[in-house]
């Protein structure tokens, strides 16, 4: 038993040796032929190509990346890109990628940009253009949106600034009545003085327009000094007409129209149910109704009586002074 399994381990091993003898002759006889020559470069190869997106695999004999393009009957834009360089060899597993640039117009700083960009989105884009956005910046369409041929891109600056103003404070009047003046005579006794006031803004501004301005806080650092002046309130009335007042729409202010006093003179009218009074200056002539003495702007029919009433009884007195 034992001599059979060595006669076989021995028939075994000769049919290994017998095999790689033949191999070995095989191989020795294919590079002995002449002028036998193997072509790597122009062999069949299988490369992965990027089209903008659209991946493909293909089989090509091509050497470099040119002949590649030739081969498919694939053309470049003046600004599209290649990677790698037309003039690469290839080989296979090589990857191919073409980035076909897209046509945009950029709005911004008052200006338009026109580009060609590589960038799939507004953010690439814009750096591809050079363009900076700060953080209170805003793009139309939003930076995370694709861009397409022939997209604007509008970009509006926000701006956010503090600033601390000096501000004028206005000065009040006060007013003294003095029964010796006439009712036409003023006095300054104090003449006002504008105090000064600090103002802190904040002022935002949208392409450089401001849009908002809130106050933030203000301190007075100069009081205003108050403006005393004395109005005379005495009046030289001739003699009185009592009848009816009216109302008519004409320049809009303390005017009326009468038949008896001149025009450019003034009169005192008094309601006769409430004892309000104004004063009136004469401008237009009327009214022409039967116990109508006075036909008041509607302006200063209102402060002394409702416009509903439309017809008073009143008292007029020219003033003399």
């Amino acid at each position: 038993m034992l001599h059979y399994y060595k006669a076989k381990k021995i028939t075994i091993c000769l049919s290994v040796m017998v095999g790689i003898l033949f191999l070995s002759v095989r191989v020795f006889a294919f590079f002995s032929e002449p002028n036998r020559i193997i072509d790597f470069k122009n062999s069949e190869k299988i490369i992965v190509l990027n089209d903008n997106g659209l991946v493909f695999k293909i089989h090509t004999t091509s050497s470099t990346v040119g002949e590649l393009l030739k081969e498919n009957q694939l053309t470049l834009g003046e600004y599209d890109k290649i990677i790698p360089a037309e003039d690469a060899p290839i080989y296979s597993g090589t990857s191919v990628e073409i980035q076909r640039a897209t046509k945009i117009a950029i709005a911004v700083d008052g200006k338009t940009i026109n580009n060609h960009v590589l960038g799939k989105t507004v953010q690439l884009a814009l750096n591809e253009s050079g363009i900076t956005l700060s953080r209170l910046d805003k793009t139309t369409p939003d930076i995370t949106s694709l861009i397409s041929d022939n997209l604007k891109i509008i970009v509006t600056r926000i701006n956010i600034e503090e600033v601390t103003k000096k501000e004028d404070v206005p000065f009040k009047t006060v007013v003294k009545n003095d029964a010796k003046l006439g009712w036409q005579e003023k006095k300054v006794t104090t003449i006002g003085q504008l105090g000064q006031k600090e103002v802190r803004y904040r002022i935002t501004y949208k392409n450089g327009r401001e849009i908002s301005r809130v106050i933030l806080d203000s301190e007075i650092t100069q009081e205003p000094v108050p403006q005393v002046e004395t109005h005379g309130t005495y009046m030289q009335l001739g003699k009185s007409a009592r009848g009816q007042g009216t109302w008519y729409s004409y320049q809009g202010g303390l005017f009326a129209a009468s038949t008896t006093l001149p025009k450019g003179s003034y009169a005192k009218v008094t309601n006769m149910t409430n004892g309000k009074s104004i004063v009136v200056q004469i401008n237009d002539y009327g009214p022409q109704g039967k116990g109508r003495i006075i036909d008041l702007d509607k302006i200063a029919f209102a402060k002394i009586a409702p416009l509903g009433a439309g017809v008073i009884g009143v008292k007029v007195e020219p003033i003399l002074n």
